[in-house]
């Protein structure tokens, strides 16, 4: 009888021990400090830049001023391109560089901010034949645009992406400042011209209907286009046409400049050398 009594109490010591054990070992886990387990997720990186522009030329006769402070320099320097009446006729004064990124922006989306365009508004009213239910735009609507055109028709676009290039630093800031803090605003600028030119080239009466104060395109596919698409309809098939060709023509300019620039580089290297690093 004893030696089962030894082994029933050894037992007991020993299951009392392990239990002491990790009794103490609990306690002693739940007093050291919490490591935090949680995954890092690394920041996503800067979508890449498709369309890089060169640096402003490094001889400029004037630093940039400060992107608020920039309204008088870029209207003036827009005055030597465009001539000093049109942009006086055509741009409002203050909060240029803003206005023209702000709307950049919206253009290729379904809404346009018409208080933040830095154009002045059309003279005269939106004109349209017919009623609520069966109207058409006015071809005399058409005119309202002429000045604007004519004044974009007669830029030198050469001219006009030097400057770009030149204020492309404060253009970037006003873009970032948007809630882009990675954007690139050249890209977007390449984005919206490329929606302007998808605009649909539509030579016959365009129908629109009235359901509140505003008219709309009867066609919903029409009123489903972005803010700039249904601008080039509203201007006329004559008006967008010429607008498309400068489009066309700035967008090889602000797409193709670091190619210009290369081979700019190449053509002023000293003879003997090489841009390239095969001998």
């Amino acid at each position: 009888m004893r030696k089962p009594i030894w082994w029933a109490a050894g037992a007991v010591i020993l299951i009392s021990a392990v239990v002491l054990f990790f009794s103490w070992r609990a306690h002693r886990l739940a007093q050291l400090p919490a490591v935090n387990l949680t995954t890092v997720t690394p920041e996503a990186p800067a979508p890449a830049i498709r369309n890089p522009l060169p640096e402003g030329p490094a001889n400029a006769a004037a630093p940039l001023p400060a992107l608020d402070e920039s309204d008088a320099p870029l209207h003036d320097a827009l005055g030597e391109v465009m001539g000093k009446q049109a942009v006086d006729r055509i741009f409002k004064p203050e909060l240029l560089v803003r206005h023209i990124v702000v709307s950049i922006d919206n253009l290729s989306r379904r809404h346009l901010a018409v208080e933040l365009r830095p154009t002045k508004p059309l003279a005269g009213a939106f004109i349209a034949t017919g009623n609520d239910q069966q109207g058409t735009i006015d071809v005399a609507n058409f005119q309202r645009y002429v000045p604007y055109v004519q004044a974009i028709q007669g830029l030198d676009v050469k001219r006009l992406a030097a400057l770009y290039v030149r204020f492309y630093p404060l253009f970037q800031q006003a873009y970032q400042s948007l809630g882009y803090p990675n954007g690139y605003f050249n890209d977007r600028l390449v984005v919206t011209i490329d929606n302007l030119l998808a605009a649909p080239d539509i030579t016959t009466d365009i129908a629109l209907v009235r359901p509140n104060v505003m008219f709309q395109f009867a066609d919903p596919k029409l009123e489903e286009l972005s803010a700039g698409q249904k601008l080039m309809l509203r201007m006329g098939p004559t008006n967008a046409a010429v607008i498309k060709a400068k489009l066309r023509e700035l967008r090889a300019q602000v797409t193709d400049r670091t190619r210009d620039a290369e081979r700019t580089r190449a053509t002023n290297a000293p003879a003997g050398s090489s841009s390239s690093g095969a001998h």
